[in-house]
């Protein structure tokens, strides 16, 4: 809104009265005002607040804090990002009770609880964050790539190939995971590492354990001479509670004897205390491979199809875990 004041001159003459806008500016009675702030949710104020959000007015307290129990952790934190209200209501101790129950359940329930009181003060949301945890929504991904000379037929030079292969893991809260060496995209192999293991996917099951930020896992690759991969881990984070990156410490293949064989299930307790060039097999040397060691990257299941390491060789030639 302009309105048009005239000003009068004290010598006129010809000229005509000076005109000029003056622009309405109805924000500037905002000035030196206190705005009361929306009570939170589950404030203690008797003075009643009305919530402007359609949503909040239509869906009682209770029916939105169950829509919030069958949440993921992870989906709880972007809902959390949504507003004041919900941001309150997702710090409710039950929710994150459940989630790391079910995340630690390897540890014990009296376990957790001891660890809860002693390194997180009581806080179940803080021991989300800050505790280090395997991921369970998705696959552990490296990439790695090394260069192969071809043969040289009727040529004065000879080819050169850069081979990509892949490794992915995917663990359970069970203690158990399973393991593929491929040459195929994230997108192809997902589907494959959902159920049990498959010798025809090349999908081999293992088991692992975990203290603080140092995993131990280790499988049992069957056939005349059978042989047990053992591997070493380390998890950390790009950002607080992401747990988003594997660092491969070490991975040894070493023979295991003849009476060892039917130990599939707990492979993991029968090469304890193995030392890294120990073998229990004279026709299978342990090996202690330095090679093919990239950091292994989290991916989501809903972000398969759409993550960058299904890009081909020659899009991208070399990755960075970060």
């Amino acid at each position: 809104m302009a309105l048009l004041i005239p000003v009068e001159t004290g010598n006129a003459g010809p000229h005509k009265p000076l005109q000029y806008l003056d622009t309405h500016r109805p924000w500037l009675s905002l000035y030196g005002t206190r705005v009361r702030p929306v009570p939170a949710f589950g404030s203690l104020s008797s003075k009643p607040a009305s919530d402007p959000a359609l949503i909040h007015r239509i869906l009682p307290d209770e029916l939105l804090f169950e829509v919030f129990t069958r949440m993921t952790p992870y989906t709880l934190g972007r809902a959390a990002c949504v507003c004041r209200k919900w941001r309150y209501a997702i710090r409710t101790p039950c929710l994150w009770r459940n989630a790391c129950i079910n995340t630690w359940q390897i540890s014990g329930l009296e376990e957790n609880y001891k660890i809860l009181q002693t390194d997180f003060g009581g806080s179940w949301r803080k021991m989300w964050l800050h505790r280090p945890r395997l991921r369970f929504d998705g696959l552990y991904v490296s990439r790695n790539t090394y260069i192969r000379v071809g043969i040289t037929e009727w040529k004065t030079t000879n080819p050169v190939h850069l081979v990509c292969y892949y490794r992915y893991v995917r663990f359970f809260p069970s203690g158990k995971f399973l393991y593929k060496n491929s040459s195929q995209k994230v997108k192809d192999v997902a589907k494959a590492m959902h159920g049990r293991p498959s010798k025809a996917e090349s999908v081999f099951g293992g088991r692992y354990t975990m203290i603080k930020d140092q995993v131990e896992a280790a499988i049992l690759y069957p056939g005349l001479r059978p042989t047990v991969l053992r591997i070493r881990l380390r998890l950390r984070g790009t950002t607080i509670g992401a747990n988003n990156r594997l660092d491969l410490v070490s991975l040894v293949t070493s023979g295991i004897g003849e009476n060892e064989v039917n130990v599939e299930e707990d492979v993991l307790g029968a090469t304890e205390g193995w030392q890294e060039d120990e073998t229990h097999n004279p026709d299978v040397p342990a090996v202690s491979h330095r090679r093919g060691l990239s950091a292994l990257v989290f991916v989501p299941f809903d972000e398969v199809d759409t993550s960058d390491l299904n890009l081909p060789v020659e899009k991208m030639d070399y990755f960075v875990p970060g």
